[in-house]
Order: structure tokens, then C-alpha cells, then sequence
């Protein structure tokens, strides 16, 4: 039996190394590779290309669902298999939008991992329970609503909102993680949320909706 080639891109080792494990008694599955970013993948898979590639969206430079975009439209015999801690409405959906196949919480057991993995081999779809229903409840509610309100803005969280503000005030990722005492690699992580999920491409476009939606003390030109 042909085994399935696997790829794990995820910026922390111990999760890395946590999968690999996971997998490493599936007699037909084998992880053929492991990267901390886009720029190791995409220079890692010229000479190991698998079958499944399992991806984090938070990771340093370029997000989990810009690496599923690229890979969708470079590599079609490969498939995405999205493994997040995030399982929120608008991931998920930008994930799909990008070309998943498949969407997993980062605590899921070894056996729907194994499942998902093969699914996604097959170029089949698998949602985790969590997900699907995240999926259900939000098309329902999406049906539920009136037409008017479904144009509105995804809403930021208020660690989101505090980053937003400090960055359009000029303050630079080191000046932001000193002020909140978290990592740049998070204010990184934070600021690429942020853009995705409002599908800004600029920083330019942020300072924008930053002033229409009155998140910094700048005022909109008349």
C-alpha cells in the first residue's frame, strides 16, 4: 500500500514534534518533512513533495491561509489540511475560501487525525464536529439575519482593537510587544489576524478602517 506523504508546518517544535509522534505507528502515513514558516516549506517541498500538508494559520510572515492560497493554485496534487487553535467563523471560512480540504482543532485525538489525513488524501472534505458545527451555527444565523445587517464588518477582539490602535499611531511591532509585554513574534501574529480577517492587503487600508470605525484619533479626510 502506497503510503501517504505528510508535511507539518507549525513555528513551535514541541507541536511539531507532538504530531509526528501521533503518526509515527499509522503504518500508512509517514511524515516526510517539517517546517517553521512558509519561506522553509516552500524551499523544504521542492524535493519532498507530500500528499497532505497539515498547517497552523498563525505562524511568522506569511499566514497558514496565504500558504494554503499558494499552494492551492502551485501544487494541485497537494492538499491542505488546516490544524489551528483557532476554530472561529471567520477562519475557518477563509481557510475553505483558500483551498482546505480539511479543518482539525489542534487537540484532536490521534484517530481523527488519521482519518482527516486520509480523507483529505482522497481529496475529500473533513471538518472536525467542533468546526462543523461553528460552520451550521454560522450559516444559520447568516439565514436568521436581515439582509441589511449581513454587510457589516467582522468584529475584532479587544487584544485585536489594542494592537490596531497602538500600530496606526505610529508605534513600531517592538514598541508594541515592550508596551503589552508579549512577544514581537505575536504582535506579528496578532497584525496578520487582524488583516485577514478584515481582508486588508496595505497597511494603508488599515489606517483607513482604523479612522472609519473612530480606533484612533486621527481624522477621516473630507
Amino acid at each position: 500500500m502506497k503510503k501517504i506523504k505528510v508535511f507539518i508546518i507549525d513555528d513551535h517544535q514541541l507541536v511539531r514534534d507532538g504530531f509526528k509522534a501521533l503518526l509515527s505507528e499509522e503504518k500508512n502515513i509517514t511524515v516526510v518533512g517539517e517546517a517553521s514558516d512558509a519561506q522553509e516549506f516552500f524551499r523544504k517541498t521542492k524535493s519532498a513533495l507530500p500528499d497532505v500538508v497539515l498547517a497552523d494559520i498563525s505562524l511568522p510572515g506569511m499566514s497558514g491561509i496565504d500558504i494554503t492560497q499558494k499552494i492551492t493554485r502551485d501544487y494541485p496534487g497537494m492538499r491542505v489540511l488546516i490544524l489551528s487553535m483557532y476554530t472561529n467563523e471567520e477562519f475557518i471560512a477563509k481557510s475553505i475560501k483558500a483551498g482546505a480540504k480539511g479543518y482539525l482543532p489542534k487537540n484532536t485525538t490521534r484517530k481523527e487525525l488519521t482519518s482527516a489525513i486520509q480523507a483529505v488524501a482522497q481529496d475529500k472534505e473533513y471538518f472536525s464536529s467542533v468546526i462543523s458545527d461553528t460552520i451550521l451555527h454560522s450559516y444559520v444565523q447568516k439565514v436568521r439575519q436581515p439582509a441589511a445587517a449581513r454587510s457589516e464588518p467582522p468584529s475584532l477582539t479587544p487584544r485585536e482593537i489594542e494592537i490596531l490602535r497602538l500600530s496606526v499611531s505610529g508605534l513600531s511591532n517592538a514598541d508594541i510587544a515592550r508596551r503589552l509585554f508579549i512577544s514581537i513574534r505575536t504582535v506579528e501574529s496578532h497584525k496578520n489576524h487582524i488583516m485577514s480577517k478584515l481582508e486588508l492587503k496595505t497597511p494603508a487600508e488599515l489606517i483607513l478602517y482604523a479612522i472609519r470605525n473612530k480606533l484612533t484619533d486621527i481624522d477621516p479626510v473630507t
